[in-house]
């Protein structure tokens, strides 16, 4: 029953897993059927290939996002205990 809703009305698409900014996987409110994000950025349907790939790609994107965080943090200085000299 599912099924037919799907056929008449067309898939129901919930973003289930945001791979990177650009990537995500998608699933069917209805049946179920999942979903990604190509390389192009088109909807192809979600294999063991594709799974395993953006798996790989998560963990790329979430090292390279925490160097990059890293390298942005500057510690905050307290201003109350420098000499402060005017002319």
């Amino acid at each position: 029953m599912k099924n037919i809703q799907c056929l008449v009305f067309g898939h129901d698409f919930e973003v289930t897993r945001n791979v990177t900014n650009h990537v995500k996987e998608f699933a069917c409110k209805n049946c179920k059927k999942q979903l990604t994000t190509n390389g192009n950025g088109h909807l192809i349907e979600l294999t063991p290939k594709f799974k395993e790939i953006n798996d790989v790609l998560e963990r790329i994107y979430i090292k390279r996002h925490m160097k990059s965080s890293e390298k942005q943090y500057q510690p905050t200085i307290n201003t109350e205990k420098l000499l402060v000299f005017k002319h």
